[in-house]
């Protein structure tokens, strides 16, 4: 008789919020409840569309080469991506994001960001070691450094500063078994933009204690307010970064899974781990040929798309902050980039931001994604809003929010201060 197959103990350690809890929302739609999905950061579920321009570009390609054109997309292509789309991708860094001496040849091309940072992750830790990571932040990197047996060493970002770095934080938690940074600019979930004095303190803290820079770049284009974006690799002559890009957020795309790294590395310090990143390249083959024709002419486009997509996100911004705000019990950092909020809420004893948002689905079908998922100053309370809905679907969730949280705190005997 066949015994049970027994998962790997890794995977137990592998959280996920944002799709975890869509797990219970796809259990209340089967039961005839209405769902507003506030929870996941996918702009063409919404009323975003991929500029059609590039949408064109892979299927002309996919014809051409079903017809019988030299071009074959349907093959393997290089294991670091084609050189067309490599090339774009450092002139880009060099001409907008200020980086400086960066070729084609330090570039990879990865199917979505999330598969570079992924295997930088993989090529770096060891067992026992440690990548500081910030809290909030994007879960990816919680969720896949156990995997490789790496530790989580969460660094608190400063909600009274607008979720700013906080150097005296920073020192706080490294430790000799640290090996690389993350820095989320705009930062998922908060949407904070990181100021100039927050990145030379980040530059400054990994050149003394010798750290990689991972770079989360993902949504430097989406800032509101005419902000401007500075890239971290930018002000960097002797510290390693590796900074992650891709056309899913900035240009309307995601399921195309086009994304890429780069490698920043003035004193040649990475020259082993790059080797040790070429190597699982090789091993997983490539990224999916076709669309990475697409990343030369979106990169080189002038972004003409993003005129009336940034228009559309601030407004629908600006009613997320002036109406989140007004609810008593819940305070909110006006984001600066993305399209994410991460308010705060105030709970009775005893009660977590998890329990909170999973009454508040089965209550009014409002999906939004707990605090803790994201991580968070401890004793504070938090969810997570994608503001990408259209503006009757935010304003009738808010009122939702708003009324359901009166009767929480009733039902709760508590009066938030």
């Amino acid at each position: 008789m066949l015994s049970k197959i027994i998962p790997a103990e890794r995977t137990e350690k592998v959280k996920y919020a944002i799709r975890d809890i869509v797990v219970k929302a796809k259990k209340l739609e089967a039961q005839g409840k209405k769902i507003l999905y506030l929870n996941i950061g996918d702009p063409p579920v919404y009323d975003f569309e991929t500029p059609e321009a590039l949408r064109k570009i892979v299927v002309d390609k996919i014809l051409q080469s079903n017809a019988g054109f030299r071009l074959n997309v349907s093959t393997y292509c290089d294991s670091m991506g084609i050189s067309e789309a490599r090339e774009a991708v450092a002139r880009h860094a060099v001409a907008k994001k200020g980086l400086k001496n960066v070729t084609g040849n330090d570039v990879f091309i990865s199917n979505g960001a999330s598969e570079a940072i992924t295997l930088a992750i993989a090529a770096l830790v060891n067992p026992g070691d440690n990548i500081m990571t910030p809290s909030p932040g994007y879960p990816l990197y919680s969720s896949q450094i156990p995997v490789y047996h790496g530790e989580l060493n969460p660094y608190l970002l400063n909600e009274e500063t607008g979720w700013q770095i906080d150097l005296d934080e920073l020192e706080r938690c490294v430790d000799s078994r640290t090996k690389a940074i993350v820095v989320i600019n705009p930062n998922n979930p908060t949407g904070a933009n990181y100021s100039l004095d927050s990145l030379l303190n980040i530059v400054n803290f990994a050149r003394e204690h010798n750290l990689v820079v991972f770079a989360d770049e993902i949504y430097d284009k989406l800032l509101f307010d005419n902000q401007k974006h500075i890239s971290i690799a930018s002000l960097s002559d002797d510290v390693p970064v590796i900074t992650f890009g891709g056309l899913s957020k900035n240009y309307i795309m995601p399921g195309w899974r086009v994304g890429w790294a780069i490698f920043h590395d003035p004193v040649k310090v990475m020259v082993d781990y790059r080797e040790a990143i070429n190597r699982l390249l090789r091993a997983r083959l490539c990224a999916p040929h076709p669309q990475q024709y697409m990343i030369a002419p979106a990169l080189e486009s002038g972004d003409p798309h993003l005129v009336s997509v940034m228009a559309k996100i601030q407004k629908r911004r600006d009613i997320t902050y002036e109406m989140l705000n007004a609810i008593p019990g819940i305070s909110c950092v006006k984001p600066e980039g993305a399209f994410y909020a991460f308010p705060k809420v105030q709970l009775p004893d005893g009660i977590s931001d998890e329990a909170y948002v999973l009454e508040l689905l089965e209550e009014t079908g409002v999906l939004v994604v707990y605090g803790s998922g994201f991580g968070q100053k401890p004793n504070t309370h938090h969810f997570r809003i994608v503001f990408l809905p259209d503006e009757e679907t935010l304003v009738k969730s808010y009122k939702l929010i708003a009324e359901f949280t009166s009767r929480f705190y009733q039902k709760h005997n508590f009066d938030p201060k």
